[in-house]
């Protein structure tokens, strides 16, 4: 079994269902004992700012202000560099603990022995 898991979801608001798994998938896997980072992409970028993960629904799933949290508590959550200049964002506007980084760093993370990359 994978003792790192590295897991890109590249959905927000606009495919709740995808978006929401991911962030199941990284909670429960923070939540076993494994090493978890997770990528915010694309729509899901903005998940990373306070507040924005209180205004998602999804019926009969975790709230996700609540799996945001296990992630950042157990885990490491990072916004895809270009997603988050076309969308304005900096660190100073993230929530506290993630950060921003590029490609470079996703492909090492995911290279990484003993390491499971998922994308969403």
């Amino acid at each position: 079994m994978a003792k790192k898991l590295v897991i890109k979801v590249t959905a927000g608001a606009d495919a709740p269902e995808r978006c929401s798994q991911a962030f199941t998938v990284a909670a429960v896997a923070v939540a076993s004992g494994v090493e978890v980072s997770l990528w915010l992409t694309g729509e899901s970028a903005w998940f990373a700012l306070p507040g924005k993960a209180a205004e998602f629904e999804l019926p009969h799933a975790a709230p996700l202000p609540d799996l945001l949290d296990s992630v950042l508590a157990g885990g490491r959550i990072t916004v895809c560099t270009q997603c988050a200049a076309r969308r304005e964002i900096t660190e100073k506007d993230t929530l506290e603990g993630v950060r921003i980084a590029g490609a470079q760093v996703f492909v090492s993370e995911s290279l990484a022995d003993d390491t499971q990359a998922l994308v969403y």
